[in-house]
């Protein structure tokens, strides 16, 4: 006894006279609020609208540091572990613990091991103070002088209660781990608030030495554990499955990872909470929509996936999911932005180019049928999806059952570099100019983003006025370049005439079927898309208050087994569209002034033999002055060009030959409908109309049609380019 009074005497009084010292230099330490106000988390924070958290993500990746935590939001497992391990009598002492102060100076004395003398409050005053060393292995008498007076500070000023909470979330814990929300969350998987106290034991042994190998963390484990009178059982597993644990997985909802990585790009560095102008509800419902779709598809080759939603009217993004998450091969990739051959979703632009220079109408005929078109690579022959054609159909009947070739003739009268333009300005932002795409650009063979794509039928839900989306919750910053504001690049007259068409559940039931999953309660203009080998599949649509589009494929490229646009994006659109208008439907948009609507009928007693492809009569909408009653098969086989006499091959084709291949198995299609006729080639007989097919070679060729009297009936130019022909073969 007459020893440790001597100790404790002794020892006093020389940190005394140290702390005097040290506290003639030492600076003041900053108040709890102070402490708190600027705790720098390592992770960003997406909030939606209301708020709430999107996702979080890493943004500092020299140490993960997570949001602070209030001490009433830590386990009493937790609270307790860390004062018996680290301070027994914090409760009691005023900063230092003279008691053990006393046992270090003893052990020191004779040369023992001891866990030393610093409190929990010396410290917090360690990490506080700029002055300290801080993972010095040992610290000199000054130092610790310097820590006791801090610690006298900070028990003066603080309530023991911050003290203890300020320790739990500035103390490293392991690795690059600091504070006790990023051990527990990394560690554990779980709040600090769910610890129980083999857990918290395990966190309170990291704390006396963070990075020990794992026999020793077993073992101040169980001591801390034996100090409450509990059992050891198990803890050495427990153990080595929080260590062995990988990476920094963040606790709840994770809805937003690929919005994530561009707030990271967008904000500054000590920006740890992002506000953005997405719905959690919204985004939530989105990705568990293309989750569930996507695991039914999965037996035909689908693994990934995008959806957007945009309000109409301020152009907020609501939700963005770009990706399928674990269901892909491809997770980070960001759907929503990556570039994808459209498909049919285009021919809403296309015809309303059309109507807005009035060379159609909703009830213009177009003629569905076989046609080859001349490009600078050969002939372009544009197929139906089911390969059927169906005659002579209006324009509604076109757009609405999505058929091809009608929607390549409206695209060749208004040209490529046209209808790129036009697409450019409604912020599809073409890569290449309309000529690079030829007569296939009216089919979607650009690549845009469903991004782009859907703020684009947002335009048509505005009655024709483009403006940029925006997924920040701040107004959008001034002074940005006129491309970025709103602008005007439809009529409102011609955007209603494709939302009416897009927007009709009998136009499109031809080949959707009037129970098809894009008909919706109120109104809902909506348009599918498939782009060429079935490798991408759309739809995009817009009610009176969303805009939503929906992409499905693989990220791969690697094409789809039997997935349609009903099958494949559409069930998600419609899902989406009934939920987001549950409580309030969608209105229709109110006719504009300069839009007429009338009752019509299709003529066809001219050509009796089509009369069961005419349509029957219907109201239909019309800009002012080209409304029309009575449609005449005969008037629009006058106004687009009689037939010609001359089937295939067209005027002006260019036919390339294959080196590879023998040329006995290439030919040319010969084709007419006058059957008493005769064919010559560059002025020399070559055969009856019956032939029907024949052996090209090189160069430039002029093709007619006689009749049996020599007259001439038709003339075409085509070319032959490529390969020679093999000596010996027959011409």
């Amino acid at each position: 006894m007459i020893k440790a009074a001597f100790v404790l005497a002794l020892s006093a009084s020389a940190w005394g006279l140290c702390g005097f010292t040290a506290s003639a230099h030492a600076s003041p330490l900053p108040s709890f609020q102070q402490v708190r106000a600027t705790h720098q988390s390592s992770e960003l924070m997406l909030l939606d609208r209301h708020g709430h958290v999107l996702h979080t993500t890493r943004r500092d990746l020299t140490v993960r540091r997570l949001p602070w935590v209030n001490l009433a939001d830590v386990s009493p497992a937790m609270r307790t572990a860390i004062v018996l391990s680290e301070d027994q009598r914090f409760w009691q002492h005023s900063g230092v613990d003279w008691q053990a102060v006393a046992g270090s100076a003893w052990a020191n004395l004779w040369n023992q091991r001891t866990r030393g003398a610093s409190t929990v409050t010396m410290q917090l005053a360690g990490l506080l103070s700029e002055a300290q060393t801080l993972g010095a292995a040992r610290r000199s008498w000054t130092q610790k002088a310097s820590q006791a007076w801090h610690a006298s500070q900070l028990e003066r000023h603080w309530h023991k209660s911050q003290i203890l909470e300020a320790y739990l979330n500035l103390v490293p814990f392991r690795g690059e781990m600091v504070g006790l929300s990023a051990m527990s969350q990394t560690l554990f998987r779980k709040h600090p608030s769910g610890l129980d106290a083999q857990e918290a034991a395990i966190a309170a042994a990291l704390v006396r030495s963070p990075n020990a190998p794992a026999g020793v963390v077993v073992r101040r484990a169980c001591q801390v554990l034996t100090l409450q009178q509990r059992s050891c059982q198990g803890i050495d597993l427990l153990t080595s499955v929080a260590l062995a644990q990988k990476g920094s997985a963040m606790l709840g909802e994770q809805l937003a990872p690929h919005l994530a990585r561009w707030a990271i790009q967008q904000t500054p560095p000590a920006t740890t909470q992002f506000a953005t102008s997405l719905d959690a509800r919204w985004q939530r419902l989105a990705r568990d929509l293309l989750r569930q779709h996507l695991t039914e598809l999965s037996s035909q080759g689908v693994e990934d996936g995008a959806v957007i939603v945009l309000d109409n009217r301020s152009g907020e993004v609501l939700a963005w999911v770009g990706g399928s998450g674990e269901l892909s091969q491809a997770s980070h990739v960001d759907a929503v932005l990556a570039r994808r051959q459209p498909g049919s979703t285009l021919k809403p632009f296309v015809y309303a180019q059309a109507f807005a220079q009035r060379l159609l109408t909703p009830a213009s005929l177009l003629h569905d049928a076989p046609v080859q078109l001349p490009t600078g690579a050969g002939l372009y022959i544009p197929q139906n999806y089911d390969r059927r054609f169906r005659g002579w159909v209006s324009v509604r009947t076109a757009l609405g059952n999505s058929l091809n070739v009608p929607a390549v003739r409206a695209g060749a009268m208004l040209g490529p570099d046209q209808l790129a333009q036009h697409l450019n300005d409604l912020g599809l932002n073409l890569r290449e100019p309309g000529g690079y795409y030829g007569p296939g650009l009216a089919l979607g063979s650009a690549e845009v983003t469903l991004h782009d794509l859907s703020n684009a039928y947002r335009a048509l839900a505005n009655g024709g006025i483009w403006s940029p989306t925006r997924w920040h919750a701040s107004p959008p910053a001034q002074g940005k370049s006129t491309s970025a504001q709103p602008r005007r690049v439809l009529a409102a007259d011609v955007a209603y005439l494709v939302s009416d068409i897009l927007a009709d559940n009998t136009a499109r039931a031809l080949t959707f079927g009037l129970d098809s999953v894009l008909a919706t309660r109120g109104f809902a203009a909506v348009k599918t898309g498939t782009s060429k080998d079935m490798r991408d599949n759309w739809c995009v649509g817009y009610t009176s208050r969303y805009t939503v589009g929906v992409w499905v494929g693989n990220a791969s490229g690697s094409p789809m087994r039997n997935v349609s646009g009903v099958s494949g994006a559409a069930p998600i659109w419609g899902a989406l569209v009934r939920e987001l208008h549950r409580t309030q439907p969608s209105l229709t948009p109110v006719r504009p002034a300069n839009v007429v609507r009338l009752p019509i009928r299709f003529d066809a007693s001219i050509n009796p033999t089509e009369s069961e492809m005419v349509e029957p009569p219907r109201h239909e909408v019309f800009l002012a002055g080209t409304e029309q009653a009575i449609w005449s098969l005969a008037q629009t086989q006058a106004g687009q060009g009689a037939a010609r006499a001359i089937q295939s091959p067209p005027p002006g084709a260019i036919f390339a030959l294959d080196p590879d291949m023998p040329p006995h198995a290439q030919r040319i299609s010969l084709r007419t409908t006058h059957r008493e006729a005769q064919w010559w080639l560059n002025g020399k007989r070559l055969g009856a109309a019956t032939l029907t097919r024949w052996q090209p070679w090189p160069g430039r060729h002029v093709l007619s049609l006689r009749n049996p009297q020599g007259g001439l009936m038709d003339e075409v130019r085509f070319e032959v380019r490529g390969a020679s022909v093999k000596p010996g073969a027959k011409r």
